[in-house]
């Protein structure tokens, strides 16, 4: 009993020690510092899809793209080749601070069912982030060139390369649930009085602090929706089998375009992504993380 006591003690002890130490490694100023210019660039990009959007609807010009196009557009600015390492950055930034919140809970989601699936949502957010930084990079290196509708290309590549398996109606089915639970659950957050609230009770006052939150829930409820449509395709590929039905940001934006008042709905759902990316962007600057 008493070698089992010590065991016990040490792997307490190294728990606690790992925790330590984790904490102190995503807190330190040079990793807030990353996830601020995260949450600025993850603003910067979804405030250009939306913008560009919303210039279709109005008939000035624009394009419906998604987060890569996004980003080939910021690259032909004037301040476009010093813009695109800023945005790597950010992007590296974001998708670590977003395996971070999963894995190591800093932020306290917990274990219970809405927890499991917050965590499970930052990974997936993570996980496409990073892949959006390796993207970007490869735009600097000159091995690839921007594409408007890289993501909805993409993710038909992967679903009929899964879809040609055995089991794989089931994975893509599977995967298109978690991608509109993902969905859902921004909508419940932007739709909800008590918003969760990023900023510095010192950085605003009252009023800002109203207009903020209203811009992050209309913001969220938008990006919400466009994520559970994405799911819902991708769900209709698993259960037709034909890859050809999924669809990335560009294709669910196309496709609200073309619904009875489809110039409407993506005006608002435009409106929602800008919002969304200012709301992202402000967070950069006055974001509270939780410790």
């Amino acid at each position: 009993m008493h070698i089992g006591s010590k065991i016990q003690g040490s792997t307490h002890n190294l728990k606690n020690g790992f925790k330590k130490v984790t904490h102190d490694a995503t807190t330190s100023p040079f990793m807030e510092g990353l996830e601020r210019l995260g949450y600025v660039v993850r603003g910067l990009v979804y405030g250009v899809i939306g913008l560009l959007a919303l210039q279709v609807v109005v008939g000035g010009g624009g394009k419906l793209t998604d987060t890569q196009g996004a980003v080939g557009a910021l690259s032909k600015t004037p301040l476009g080749n010093i813009l695109l390492y800023v945005i790597l950055a950010g992007l590296l930034g974001y998708g670590l601070w977003g395996l971070v919140r999963a894995v190591v809970d800093p932020q306290r989601k917990g274990k219970d069912t809405k927890g499991i699936a917050q965590r499970v949502g930052f990974a997936v957010s993570g996980i496409s982030y990073l892949a959006l930084a390796l993207a970007t990079f490869n735009l600097i290196r000159g091995t690839s060139v921007a594409q408007n509708s890289a993501q909805t290309d993409q993710i038909q590549q992967t679903a009929g390369s899964i879809l040609s398996k055995p089991w794989g109606v089931w994975v893509v089915g599977f995967v298109a649930l978690i991608i509109i639970g993902i969905g859902l659950l921004q909508i419940y957050q932007g739709v909800r009085r008590d918003f969760e609230q990023q900023f510095k009770s010192y950085a605003l006052n009252s009023n800002q602090q109203k207009w903020i939150s209203r811009l992050g829930r209309f913001g969220a409820a938008a990006r919400g929706l466009v994520f559970t449509l994405i799911g819902v395709f991708l769900f209709l590929a698993a259960y037709h089998k034909d890859p050809s039905l999924a669809k990335g940001i560009d294709g669910v934006l196309a496709s609200i375009l073309h619904q009875p008042f489809g110039p409407w709905l993506l005006g608002i759902v435009a409106l929602g992504l800008i919002a969304f990316g200012i709301y992202s962007a402000l967070s950069g600057f006055w974001l509270r993380l939780k410790r």
